[in-house]
């Protein structure tokens, strides 16, 4: 029986480019696996097709034999058509490439680099007043982690020495193992998945390399921070396993509760009492403002409760950046209690005699009546 074009049986064109051939067989393979077809008799021949496709234009060299000569460059033991993939060799090549093209990153990268653990990122919670996070500050932070030891330098071996290649894996802290058509990579059970193997232990640390160690860090707030605002220092975490790269530090910040100011992103609210005849007659207050000084605010006359006045400019300060928000003060009227005999008597004199000075209460009412004349005609 003639054998199937290569080009065909991957359903690729003859221009196809080596990551387009390499993605049709993926999915080939994938559709095509006897273990997905196992009451198809012919999905194993089909397969063992579709590797021996792959094999041949995967390479350059055999792509461009069998470009010009077709399957006669492979015959009489020249190549994959001669092999036929008796006892998986060449399929487990093909298979590995796209094995490590899907599954690499995952399974540790590429091979033949000495794995050296990261440490740890650490976090740290730093609480702060409204009036720190106004003005930003220096704050100083104890954090227990971990540093390189100073006995091996880091490298885990007694006396500094260089820590030895790994015989099992050479290196790649990657085992492989043929199971059926699968290449099946697994961490290496000697190195641990480091590539590397330290013959004397240093004593200081056991052979990690690291010790535990707690600092002591001076970190800069910059103004503007907010609850929730993450600051990263780079390197400040736990040390990296044999001379491996350090972690990072993240330190989340934690605004507290201001007994004056409200706030809302850039802009403070503030709320302020004023008392009835300041409402009623119109006045000035002084307002507080979040840097600790006082500015002079005009109340106009007859000013309602909770209206809001705005101070440009009197808010919390971007981070990093240029612009600064709002203060918003919330006037609220101050009903009078404690009232002496004669003010009581004052406030009844001008309740008789103020019908007109509360417009907002007579049309309410107003409504009111409306809304019950209403009902009583239904």
């Amino acid at each position: 029986m003639a054998k199937r074009d290569y080009y065909e049986l991957l359903g690729v064109g003859r221009d196809a480019s080596e990551a387009e051939i390499k993605k049709a067989y993926r999915k080939k393979a994938m559709e095509h696996h006897p273990d997905r077809n196992a009451q198809d008799p012919k999905a194993e021949a089909h397969f063992k097709e579709i590797n021996e496709a792959y094999d041949v234009l995967k390479d350059g060299q055999k792509k461009a034999a069998y470009d010009r000569f077709g399957h006669a460059a492979f015959e009489n033991g020249g190549g994959a058509g001669a092999r036929g993939f008796h006892g998986g060799g060449d399929f487990a090549s093909a298979f590995s490439d796209v094995f490590e093209d899907l599954f690499g990153d995952f399974m540790g990268g590429a091979q033949g680099r000495t794995r050296r653990a990261r440490g740890s990122d650490l976090r740290y919670n730093l609480r702060m007043s409204l009036d720190d996070a106004f003005h930003g500050k220096q704050a100083t932070i104890d954090v227990p982690g971990s540093a390189a030891c100073e006995v091996c330098e880091g490298t885990g071996a007694e006396g500094g020495a260089e820590p030895l290649t790994c015989p099992t894996c050479s290196g790649h802290g990657k085992v492989r193992a043929q199971q059926g058509f699968f290449t099946v990579e697994r961490t290496c059970p000697t190195c641990g998945g480091r590539g590397q193997i330290i013959k004397n232990p240093c004593r200081g640390c056991g052979g990690s390399g690291v010790v535990r160690k707690d600092r002591t860090l001076n970190v800069n707030i910059p103004a503007g921070v907010e609850t929730g605002t993450r600051i990263r220092l780079a390197g400040e975490g736990e040390a990296g396993l044999r001379g491996g790269p350090p972690g990072d530090l993240y330190i989340f910040i934690e605004v507290e509760a201001h007994p004056i100011f409200q706030r809302e992103n850039q802009d403070l609210h503030c709320r302020i009492p004023v008392s009835m005849t300041t409402a009623a007659l119109g006045g000035e207050i002084d307002a507080p403002t979040i840097d600790g000084g006082r500015t002079r605010v005009k109340v106009p006359a007859g000013v309602q409760s909770g209206k809001q006045l705005r101070l440009r400019g009197k808010g919390m300060p971007a981070l990093r950046g240029a612009t600064v928000g709002d203060l918003y003060i919330e006037l609220a009227v101050e009903t009078p209690v404690n009232l002496s005999h004669k003010q009581k008597e004052l406030l009844r004199q001008f309740d008789e005699e103020g019908r007109d000075n509360s417009p907002e209460t007579q049309d309410f009412f107003s409504r009111v009546k409306g809304f019950w004349d209403g009902m009583k005609g239904a």
